[in-house]
């Protein structure tokens, strides 16, 4: 009975996964301070070293952001890889984890939670929420 139970369990969780009910899970759980932490401390920081400027949240609206995350398409530039996910994954934050203490900080959060905090810092700053922000 254990087995099946098990069985059943794995099958529930791809099917949801499947399904992107995962990440739907973690969307309702964001946290937008965190997402704002791991933006200015790993995406602010890499966009001034490596494109010369920053992309603070208010450069857009509340749906331009959500409709960029939710494409998972990074800048067509994308040197290291084009999607966003790539940039939030665990992968990525082991990488830089020796300098960076954000990437450091956060490298045991499950890449779809970060996304979503990070999705949620960039909504919740864009320039038509009632609380624009910038990176500096």
């Amino acid at each position: 009975m254990k087995t099946l139970t098990a069985k059943l369990s794995i099958t529930a969780i791809a099917a949801a996964m499947a399904l992107g009910l995962v990440g739907e899970a973690f969307a309702d759980d964001a946290n937008p301070k965190r997402g704002r932490v791991y933006f200015k401390m790993v995406c602010t920081v890499c966009h001034m070293t490596e494109a010369g400027q920053a992309i603070p949240p208010l450069t857009r609206s509340m749906a331009e952001w959500s409709a960029y995350m939710d494409a998972d398409k990074h800048a067509a530039s994308g040197k290291a890889n084009p999607a966003v996910s790539y940039y939030v994954s665990k992968e990525y934050r082991d990488s830089i984890a020796d300098t960076n203490k954000a990437a450091s900080k956060f490298s045991k959060l499950p890449d779809e939670q970060l996304r979503a905090d990070v999705k949620a810092f960039l909504v919740s700053g864009a320039r038509d929420s009632d609380t624009p922000a910038s990176c500096q």
